[in-house]
């Protein structure tokens, strides 16, 4: 099956076992901490994300999928690149995996494609494919199929490929033989816990979602808690703070297929720019894309929170010591002073935004002023 999955795309197959009981007392307790936030979803299905035979009926093992997502032209020392990008409030940010094609369609069609292959050399079987799709424990199956780790910041790891990687995972009704078992390598590292700037990582392996810039920016559908807006900075879709910090993605893969190539209208542009995109833009720019999915009106929140943290930012370079006459300084003081009048028109102009949610934030984002 390796051989089969490299050439559909894939780094890395494993097989699992279905029996995952131990990790069911840890998925209760998540849950009952209210840390999967309003993804209503994940406790609605309870138990049975631990519970592959139950999810599909006749199962007997899972089989799992690796598939690396750096853009192909991603240059070495790519972290350093993607931490530069933060130093720069008036671009839009936008989480790296999100950046090319919807990875749903990607591993979901080449799943398809792998089975495919299996039934025609197994005979026809049970399977259904998932990618994020369904209520699966994909990390606790990585794990346990030797696909990595589960890191301290939740997200699988591994030691040849760091986590800049998507899971896919193929549940088939054949008693496969399991591949081994991955072991952990995080040590004393708290890198991720570290850098996270919300401190959604609440303690090593723990994340509270309802924290998480990638939750609030993604999957909570109402106003983002103030506390937390200042703490977005200039993203605007997720979040790699935590990846980008760990010491395992110097060994990230890049992709081998162009479909995460990084698409130039959502890479390094302007807050203004996206901001002004009006929905029939937005769908244009973002067909094919994950982005798609939160829709116009949370893609303007987002962008609101960051337009006021950007004006924020503006105001403090707009506000150098007088004294200080040097050419530099008044350039800069007056770049900043420009970017402020351009931030503050460009809200203003958003003050009656037919969307209360869009409102409520563009009146916050003036106020950073």
């Amino acid at each position: 099956m390796q051989a089969w999955g490299r050439e559909l795309g894939f780094s890395q197959i494993g097989v699992a076992a279905v029996d995952l009981s131990s990790a069911e007392p840890g998925l209760q307790a998540w849950l009952e901490q209210g840390f999967h936030g309003d993804m209503h979803y994940m406790a609605a299905h309870g138990l049975k994300r631990a519970r592959p035979a139950e999810l599909l009926p006749g199962t007997l093992s899972v089989v799992t999928a690796r598939m690396d997502y750096l853009p192909r032209d991603t240059p070495a020392g790519w972290q350093a690149v993607e931490w530069q990008r933060h130093d720069d409030p008036a671009q839009g940010l936008v989480s790296l995996y999100a950046r090319g094609r919807d990875y749903h369609k990607v591993l979901r069609q080449r799943l398809q494609q792998l089975a495919d292959r299996m039934a025609a050399q197994l005979g026809p079987f049970g399977h259904r494919v998932f990618t994020d799709s369904a209520p699966v424990l994909e990390v606790e199956l990585a794990s346990r199929s030797g696909l990595g780790w589960r890191g301290k910041h939740t997200l699988t790891l591994s030691r040849d490929a760091g986590s800049m990687f998507f899971l896919g995972e193929i549940f088939v009704d054949r008693a496969l033989p399991a591949t081994a078992p991955a072991s952990a390598h995080c040590g004393q590292c708290s890198a991720c816990l570290d850098a996270c700037p919300t401190q959604a990582i609440v303690a090593p392996y723990r994340l509270d979602a309802r924290r998480c810039i990638s939750y609030l920016t993604i999957e909570h559908g109402g106003p983002i808690p103030p506390e937390f807006r200042p703490l977005l900075g200039n993203r605007i879709y997720g979040c790699d703070d935590c990846q980008l910090a760990c010491p395992w993605n110097k060994f990230a893969q890049r992709a081998v297929l162009p479909d995460f190539d990084a698409r130039t209208q959502l890479t390094g542009r302007g807050l203004l720019e996206l901001f002004g995109w009006s929905e029939e833009q937005f769908l244009r720019q973002t067909e094919g894309s994950p982005i798609r999915r939160i829709g116009h009106e949370r893609w303007r929140r987002n962008l609101a929170v960051a337009l006021g943290n950007a004006l924020r930012a503006a105001g403090m370079a707009d506000g150098s010591d007088p004294a200080d006459q040097a050419a530099s300084v008044e350039s800069s003081t007056s770049a900043a002073a420009s970017l402020k009048a351009e931030l503050r028109a460009a809200l203003q102009a958003a003050i009656d935004d037919p969307s209360a949610l869009v409102r409520e934030h563009v009146t916050w984002a003036l106020a950073q002023s």
